[in-house]
């Protein structure tokens, strides 16, 4: 694994050009030599969403991710048993990559206000860098929220992981939903992935 890596987890429902934007801008922001993506079985705060099956979502990054040379894919979230919490899947990085490689897990600004209710936060900050792919600037985020469950030095790390990424107003959600009505979504999805739904029926209201 590279000396500088970045972890980026997520449903990928599917995966888009917004998630490839962030990546691509965290990676420039960062110097990063790879940044891994990490498709979830099922995220604890999502039990109650039927997700795309795995063998789909993980082909569709794959595909997705073919020609970015430092884009690699692990299915580690998707293979391991139980619920998939963050901090196991850093804690896995960490005892199998090189000695004195850094790691940063991206987020987006949605995840950073609810990571006071994410397991064993204050250990997860401790144990990588989160870096925040904010849309806009976050002055207005009432770090006071924070205290209940960090320090102030881990709080610190929170605000030093913040960056500023393009805005790229694409939802997954979105896209499931024109999909279901037959709508073209090529400009949000690359192209190969959208090939990809069509041929096995992904999204629609009666799937092949």
């Amino acid at each position: 694994m590279a000396l500088r890596a970045g972890l980026y987890g997520g449903s990928f429902d599917p995966i888009h050009r917004g998630h490839l934007s962030i990546a691509t801008a965290v990676a420039d922001q960062l110097n990063l030599d790879e940044v891994i993506f990490l498709p979830s079985a099922q995220p604890p705060h999502k039990t109650d969403i039927q997700l795309t099956p795995k063998k789909h979502r993980a082909e569709m990054v794959r595909l997705a991710i073919a020609d970015f040379p430092i884009f690699s894919f692990s299915d580690y979230d998707l293979e391991r048993p139980g619920p998939t919490f963050t901090i196991d899947t850093v804690k896995h990085f960490r005892q199998t990559c090189k000695p004195g490689t850094e790691l940063y897990w991206i987020i987006g600004e949605d995840s950073l206000l609810e990571l006071p209710m994410w397991h064993r936060i204050a250990e997860f900050v401790d144990m990588c860098q989160i870096v925040t792919a904010a849309r806009k600037t976050t002055q207005k985020l009432d770090w006071n929220h924070f205290q209940t469950v960090l320090n102030d030095q881990q709080i610190e790390s929170l605000r030093r992981g913040i960056l500023e990424t393009p805005i790229v107003d694409i939802s997954a959600t979105d896209i499931r939903s024109r999909l279901a009505q037959g709508r073209q979504v090529q400009s949000e999805v690359p192209k190969i992935v959208c090939q990809y739904i069509q041929q096995h029926g992904l999204y629609t209201t009666s799937p092949n």
